[in-house]
């Protein structure tokens, strides 16, 4: 239940950020590689269907850690948390070795905080 918590606290806070950055507040440095202050409309777009898959990650831990009531069969928060464990494992090796030393700092530990907890989600499950 602790990692649900946690991990959903995590999500939640890039979640916010990633709003920031659809609304053009210039904090592209710390996304996708830091190659814009400002993100350009592509990647706002990119960024808003990034937070509805964040915002289904945060129900599916939320659902898997015992937190909500169930939405989705288990059998999809299962696959979800599986898929969102590895997604975010792969993230933080990516954010490792971001060009962007900001997104390196920032990202890397969220990412891993949040990878963790999926992975810790998975072994209660």
């Amino acid at each position: 239940m602790i990692f649900a918590l946690i991990g959903s606290i995590f999500f939640g806070l890039i979640v916010i950020f990633y709003l920031l950055l659809v609304f053009g507040v210039p904090l592209g440095e710390y996304a996708m590689g830091g190659q814009q202050k400002i993100l350009s409309g592509k990647n706002r777009v990119a960024v808003t269907l990034a937070i509805i898959l964040q915002i289904f990650g945060i129900f599916a831990l939320l659902q898997a850690g015992g937190l909500i009531a169930s939405v989705f069969s288990y059998g999809i928060i299962k696959i979800s948390c599986y898929v969102f464990a590895i997604y975010l494992s792969i993230n933080v090796v990516m954010n490792i070795f971001s060009k962007s030393h900001k997104e390196r700092w920032m990202m890397t530990p969220l990412s891993f905080i949040i990878a963790v907890c999926y992975w810790g989600v998975i072994s209660e499950m």
